[in-house]
C-alpha cells in the first residue's frame, strides 16, 4: 500500500483543497486515467466559530430568554389575561426614544388601543390591546427582543 501512496501527487490534493477554500465549494472531484481524486468537506466539520455570517447581536440574544423572565413568564403563562407577542422582533413601549410610554401599570386601556410596538424586519408594527381592561403587569422591558407567543402584558 505504501508504494501506491507514493504515486499520488500530494501537491494536486493541496491544490484541490485550495480551490475548495477559494470558491466555497463543498466537494471537488478529478479523474485522469485510472486515478480519481475526490476532496470534500462535510457540513459536520463546520463549527459555529467558523461561521462569520452570524450577526454580533445574535449570540447574546440566545441566553436571554432562558435567564431573564422565568417567574414573570411562568405567571403570565398561567394567566389567561396575558397578551402574547404576535411575532418575533424588538418590543418598544413608547412611540419614540424618550417619549411617554403607550401604557403604564394601573392604566386602563380600550380594545384596539396601541399598547406597544414590535419592530420586525425594520417595520414598526403597532400592537393593539385585544380587550379593554386594566394593565396589571408589563412583562417586557423597552427595546428588548421578544419571541412569538411570549407574554408581554397582562390586561385584567
Amino acid at each position: 500500500m505504501a508504494e501506491k501512496n507514493k504515486g499520488i501527487d500530494q501537491s494536486l490534493i493541496r491544490d484541490l483543497a485550495n480551490i475548495l477554500n477559494e470558491t466555497d465549494l463543498t466537494e471537488i472531484e478529478v479523474q485522469q486515467d485510472d486515478l480519481r481524486i475526490r476532496v470534500s468537506r462535510t457540513p459536520a466539520a463546520i463549527s459555529m466559530a467558523a461561521m462569520p455570517a452570524m450577526p454580533a447581536y445574535a449570540a447574546p440574544a440566545a441566553p436571554q430568554p432562558a435567564a431573564a423572565p422565568t417567574n414573570a413568564a411562568e405567571t403570565a403563562k398561567s394567566n389567561k389575561n396575558a397578551v402574547a407577542a404576535p411575532m418575533v422582533g424588538t418590543a418598544y413601549l413608547s412611540p419614540a426614544p424618550g417619549a411617554r410610554p403607550f401604557i403604564e401599570v394601573g392604566a386602563t386601556v380600550k380594545e384596539g388601543q396601541t399598547i406597544l410596538i414590535i419592530e420586525a424586519m425594520k417595520t414598526m408594527n403597532q400592537i393593539p390591546a385585544p380587550r379593554s381592561g386594566k394593565v396589571t403587569e408589563i412583562l417586557v422591558e423597552d427595546a428588548s427582543p421578544v419571541e412569538y407567543g411570549e407574554p408581554l402584558i397582562v390586561i385584567e
